[in-house]
């Protein structure tokens, strides 16, 4: 296989980008996320690949569940900080004020467009990231004209 070939027919795929958290309080944790899609209608599952060697791998783990919060195209910097570690402090993620959600306590950021949570009911570990199929739970939207942000409108690659 040409390697140089898969890499670029891979970062092709079309991507959003997320703000994926996990735990509660002072556990909770965000990471920003671009391997996410919706996989059934009935039930409404997702499915997201999570690095392994992460903090929020773990509090998904360990909390069986985790938000999704949609951001909008011009929300960059935001999402941005989500791609270093998380400094979780009080009730704000790298300076981003979070609240509970409501059905799993997985932080919902107050400046989110949208968001839903979602319950794990299955995963798979191969390779360097687990995909967790999960059911979503409870969902909000508070600005439904956002335009999502999608990782081909970044100057960032993740993919290859």
């Amino acid at each position: 296989m040409d390697a140089k070939a898969k890499k670029l027919a891979l970062r092709m795929l079309v991507h959003g980008v997320y703000i994926v958290g996990a735990g509660k309080g002072e556990g909770a944790i965000a990471n920003g996320v671009t391997w996410l899609t919706q996989a059934s209608f009935e039930p409404p599952l997702i499915m997201a690949a999570i690095r392994v060697d992460g903090r929020l791998h773990d509090a998904i783990l360990e909390s069986g569940a985790f938000s999704v919060n949609l951001v909008a195209a011009e929300q960059q910097e935001m999402v941005k900080t989500f791609f270093k570690p998380a400094e979780t402090r009080g009730e704000t993620i790298n300076g981003y004020a979070f609240e509970p959600g409501p059905a799993t306590g997985s932080p919902i950021f107050v400046d989110a467009p949208a968001w839903f949570e979602a319950q794990v009911r299955h995963s798979f570990h191969g390779g360097d990231h687990t995909v967790f199929v999960a059911e979503v739970v409870e969902a909000g939207v508070r600005d439904p004209e956002a335009k999502p942000l999608a990782l081909h409108d970044t100057p960032w690659q993740y993919g290859g």
